[in-house]
């Protein structure tokens, strides 16, 4: 098995600008470089990870937690964070909190324990021990997907990376009314969430936005989930005058509710007008096709490693928060013909 001192010998370096170029500690000429790698490629050297992590205290490896990686929009999150972690250098550990507080301190504690340089977190509910936990040991952390608040004008905590909630929402709640709806319902997620809050924001923004009064009895939590969007859908439809149109706030309740939906008989959208927040692969496939928001998934993942190495490359700087815009994908499950996708005019914000 070859080793660096052999690497070395071959391209005529030292063994300290071998190592300077796998590890990328110290800018070397390009030339130089490459003849490195020409070595590395030829000989077929494998470095020792184990022993560089020894020395440098770093394993080049991130920890991932995110719940319910079965979902379609996590999914293509963990395509995102791996591929750019790959292309760092870096290599990933999964954990699953299944959005539970008390799993969730335990996965992120078995990260943690397994040495990870850094890691990126999609926060359950009620965080708390986990922020505790994540600042008691200084852990580079960015936080996916689901933001915490920062009390007052503070800067946050920890680097964060997200989409944008409350506007798209509003988009949706807005484009019904726009067709003549005037009782529009929302699926909402589970509480606690930082996008439970800002889509309920939105949707009571678009309304304002339509001259609609707000109904709290139109707004019902699917907790995120098939069956309980399937549970809450079932109750708006028990209502006196039930909703005409209904925001679906993610895609796993997008499914739910549509199941309430066919078990009472009613069609989309004639009998009811049907948007939701988050596209995914077959919902092109449905008849009617749905009207989705569709977030930028695989940047958001492959967004959050860059800040998570960024953070690594200067543990001192401000925490900053990233907001990535969404697009709407207009079907006709809102009852109106196909035009092509428009994207939200929304920038970057960091």
């Amino acid at each position: 098995m070859a080793t660096m001192a052999d690497v070395a010998r071959s391209a005529g370096v030292s063994v300290a600008t071998v190592s300077h170029v796998l590890n990328g500690t110290r800018p070397v000429l390009p030339h130089t470089r490459q003849a490195v790698l020409d070595a590395v490629e030829e000989l077929g050297y494998t470095p020792n990870t184990l022993a560089r992590s020894l020395v440098t205290s770093r394993t080049r490896s991130i920890g991932l937690a995110v719940s319910a990686i079965s979902n379609p929009y996590f999914t293509e999150i963990l395509q995102g964070v791996e591929t750019s972690a790959l292309e760092h250098g870096y290599g990933l550990l999964i954990a699953d909190p299944h959005d539970d507080p008390r799993h969730e301190l335990k996965a992120v504690r078995l990260l943690h324990e397994r040495r990870v340089d850094g890691m990126i977190v999609a926060p359950s509910a009620a965080p708390g021990d986990l922020v505790a936990y994540l600042r008691r040991h200084a852990v580079p952390t960015v936080l996916l997907d689901r933001a915490l608040d920062s009390p007052g004008d503070d800067a946050p905590a920890f680097d964060q990376v997200c989409a944008d909630s409350a506007e798209p929402t509003a988009r949706l709640v807005t484009h019904l009314a726009g067709l003549g709806h005037r009782r529009i319902g929302l699926v909402a997620g589970r509480p606690g969430l930082s996008t439970t809050r800002e889509r309920i924001a939105g949707y009571r923004q678009g309304l304002a936005a339509a001259g609609l009064p707000y109904d709290e009895r139109l707004l019902v939590h699917g907790d995120s989930e098939s069956d309980g969007a399937e549970r809450a859908t079932a109750a708006l439809l028990s209502l006196g005058a039930r909703p005409t149109g209904l925001v679906t706030a993610n895609n796993a309740m997008t499914l739910g509710a549509l199941r309430a939906l066919r078990d009472a008989g009613l069609s989309v959208p004639g009998d009811i007008a049907l948007c939701c927040f988050d596209d995914f692969a077959w919902a092109d496939l449905f008849r009617p096709r749905l009207t989705a928001i569709a977030q930028p998934s695989r940047e958001i993942g492959a967004r959050a490693v860059r800040v998570l190495l960024d953070r690594l490359a200067e543990p001192d700087r401000p925490a900053q928060s990233v907001r990535l815009p969404c697009s709407f994908v207009h079907r006709t499950s809102c009852g109106c013909p196909e035009t092509p996708e428009a994207p939200l005019e929304r920038g970057t914000r960091s």
